[in-house]
């Protein structure tokens, strides 16, 4: 009779206005945002001593250097560089060898970024709707270059271009043809290097447009072509103007990728022949670690850091002005 009574009483409703029971995780009280904060702080730590140490420091430490006329003679004392101001930067604009890595590298830029963008569009399209067939396999082949190491494809390709027992020289001799010294002429080495950048970056700006052409609604060209519209009208008037976002980033990031352009005139040329190569990535590696003019490398890092912010900047606004 007990039993059924405190039954009963258990399950009577409670009074209006009375707070629920509450037990267990339910009813424990919200942390503190100052125990909070200090937990998101502790779990940060790492990342940004890591940051601080490998990144900030060196940033930071890298633009100093550039004022000075720090060299070999202060790696055990860096505090006794001497302090010379803009004199590096001044000393860039006279310095013949800089130059005409500036123009080297602007010349890679300007033909490279267009050729990338164009041919990663083109296997785009293809490959978004022109290939049924082994279409995963595709996709697979063009980007596998740009997961290979850079130092593999260039020793590659170098023996590609080779023109004595180059693929090239070899399948030309079979004709009777000659093949002309692609990376030991200074007319050939800068095309044979954007080639097999465009070759390498392809896939990349590939992915990127095939993401943004699967993003465009199909009631939007089943409209244009109901309208009338050919595959030509369709793509200038309806593909290009939707993927003007995607092609946006796909610019900026080769543009930038371009301008940093290191590895393959490093391992294919050498910055050769007579210069013709040199990229202003590469004569800042040999200023700072093969003559260990350090602070001059410094300050032409520097100039290299303003002239991507200055052109990503201009991209960002011209090109942004026609996504609207």
């Amino acid at each position: 009779m007990t039993t059924t009574t405190e039954s009963a009483a258990d399950a009577a409703p409670a009074p209006a206005g009375a707070s629920p029971p509450t037990s267990g995780a339910k009813g424990r009280e919200p942390r503190p945002l100052g125990v909070q904060n200090l937990a998101g702080w502790l779990f940060s730590t790492p990342f940004l001593v890591l940051f601080t140490v490998f990144m900030a420091f060196p940033i930071v430490a890298t633009l100093a250097m550039s004022f000075t006329d720090f060299g070999l003679r202060n790696v055990t004392d860096p505090l006794s560089a001497e302090f010379i101001g803009f004199e590096n930067y001044t000393k860039l604009f006279g310095d013949e060898k800089f130059l005409k890595a500036l123009f080297n590298t602007a010349y890679f830029v300007v033909v490279g970024v267009p050729l990338t963008i164009g041919a990663g569009l083109a296997a785009a399209v293809l490959l978004n709707s022109g290939i049924d067939r082994a279409r995963t396999f595709f996709r697979v082949g063009f980007y596998a270059p740009v997961v290979t190491s850079i130092v593999a494809v260039a020793v590659v390709w170098t023996f590609v271009l080779d023109p004595s027992e180059g693929l090239i020289a070899g399948l030309a001799s079979e004709v009777g043809l000659t093949t002309p010294d692609f990376l030991g002429s200074e007319a050939l080495a800068m095309p044979s290097l954007i080639l097999m950048a465009v070759w390498r970056n392809l896939g990349t700006v590939m992915v990127l447009f095939i993401a943004g052409l699967q993003a465009i609604p199909a009631d939007v060209r089943e409209a244009a072509r109901l309208d009338g519209a050919g595959p030509w009208q369709e793509f200038r008037r309806i593909t290009v103007p939707l993927l003007r976002p995607t092609m946006l980033y796909a610019t900026v990031i080769t543009t930038i990728g371009y301008l940093n352009v290191f590895e393959e005139p490093f391992v294919m040329t050498e910055g050769g022949p007579s210069n013709s190569t040199l990229t202003v990535s590469l004569n800042m590696y040999r200023e700072g670690f093969n003559f260990f003019h350090m602070g001059y490398a410094s300050a032409m890092a520097y100039v290299l850091f303003v002239v991507i912010m200055g052109i990503t900047v201009l991209q960002l606004r011209l090109l942004k002005d026609n996504t609207k």
